[in-house]
């Protein structure tokens, strides 16, 4: 997943230090963004209403559902500058966390959202290394984020978060696509983009089952497919597997470097 080509790509050492590299490629990526809206979306701000319109309508749908989720707390994965908090989150629900590896960016959302006692806790952590407390929240948004985290590490933050929801909660995913079967990777700000295929594999990996899939549509040309998935734990999964560790997987690179935006938060 990084420009390095290992002599054995099998010793430990060897996948401890590419993750390690891919992680703090990353970092050093969104260190060099400015905290705007702009910078946040890769220079695409311009979709930014566009993109909260689908959200909103797709998260208007999952409150009718026979057993909706509350709208108590939810949080905001991957959450730059709080532009996805300040602009459907808050209008929700009565608290909202953020998690944000880059402090800066948490800084800065203090600034952009505004006094706001609806705003909980600001966690400035990696989502590699971040847990949700247990039976927390009624909804988890991850938004151009989880293309920054391994397959294997997509999984575990995934059963994380699958924890950390109340009863009926749901955990939103809205990400980039590719139209083919290979997964493409940039270089420049260390992250991946997944086929659907694959994707679904993970999601069934961590033990989640898909209750509804939206596209966002209006979004210019030359963008990638982005697409919502709502998430539940799968009770089956879930009652086989009561070991959370029991999967594993790691992610095959099929293809070089691509072009298109990948913005977050």
């Amino acid at each position: 997943m990084t420009d390095m080509e290992p002599t054995d790509p099998n010793t430990p050492e060897t996948e401890r230090r590419d993750r390690t590299s891919f992680y703090t490629h990353a970092a050093k990526y969104w260190s060099a963004v400015p905290a705007t809206v702009d910078g946040m979306l890769g220079g695409f701000g311009i979709i930014s209403q566009t993109d909260i319109q689908g959200s909103v309508s797709f998260l208007k749908q999952l409150f009718k559902l026979q057993n909706p989720p509350g709208h108590e707390r939810a949080l905001d994965c991957g959450a730059g500058i709080g532009r996805i908090t300040k602009y459907l989150l808050l209008r929700f629900f009565n608290k909202v966390d953020l998690v944000e590896q880059n402090a800066s960016f948490l800084e800065e959302a203090k600034n952009f959202i505004g006094i706001c006692q609806k705003v909980g806790s600001l966690y400035c952590v990696g989502l590699q290394d971040f847990s949700p407390e247990p039976k927390t929240y009624d909804l988890i948004w991850c938004q151009w984020v989880l293309g920054h985290l391994t397959d294997e590490d997509l999984i575990d933050f995934l059963k994380s978060c699958k924890r950390g929801l109340k009863p009926n909660g749901i955990i939103v995913v809205k990400e980039n696509l590719t139209s083919s079967d290979k997964v493409e990777v940039d270089k420049e700000d260390s992250s991946v983009t997944r086929p659907i295929t694959l994707l679904r594999i993970l999601l069934k990996q961590a033990g989640l089952h898909c209750i509804k899939e939206q596209k966002q549509n209006n979004f210019p040309r030359g963008l990638y497919t982005v697409k919502m998935f709502a998430l539940v734990p799968d009770i089956i999964s879930t009652a086989t597997n009561s070991n959370d560790n029991s999967y594993t997987t790691k992610l095959s690179v099929t293809s070089g470097d691509n072009g298109h935006t990948s913005p977050v938060g």
